[in-house]
C-alpha cells in the first residue's frame, strides 16, 4: 500500500468503537489522548509500518476527521527503511 491509504472514517470509528465497548455509531467524535494512542497503534499495526507523526501533528488531532487527514498524509509518505 506505499503512497496510497484506504483508510476512511468508517475504520477509525470501528477502531475506537472497540476501545469503547460502544457501536461505532455511539463513537463521539472528539478524540481524547488514550484513543489517539489507541488508533496510532492500530494504525501502525494494520498497515505494518511506524507512523512518522511530530508534535504538532499530535496536537492538531481533536475529533475523527482531525485524525483521518493526518494518518492519510502520514501513510502517504515514504516509509523509511
Amino acid at each position: 500500500m506505499p503512497g496510497r491509504s484506504d483508510l476512511g472514517r468508517a475504520d477509525l470509528l470501528t477502531m475506537l468503537a472497540e476501545l469503547t465497548a460502544k457501536s461505532a455509531a455511539e463513537v463521539p467524535d472528539r478524540i481524547g489522548s488514550m484513543e489517539l494512542a489507541w488508533l496510532v497503534h492500530l494504525i501502525e499495526q494494520r498497515y505494518e509500518r511506524r507512523l512518522d507523526l511530530s508534535d504538532d501533528d499530535l496536537a492538531g488531532i481533536r475529533t475523527v476527521d482531525d485524525a483521518l487527514v493526518v494518518f492519510r498524509a502520514s501513510l502517504a509518505a515514504p516509509a523509511d527503511g
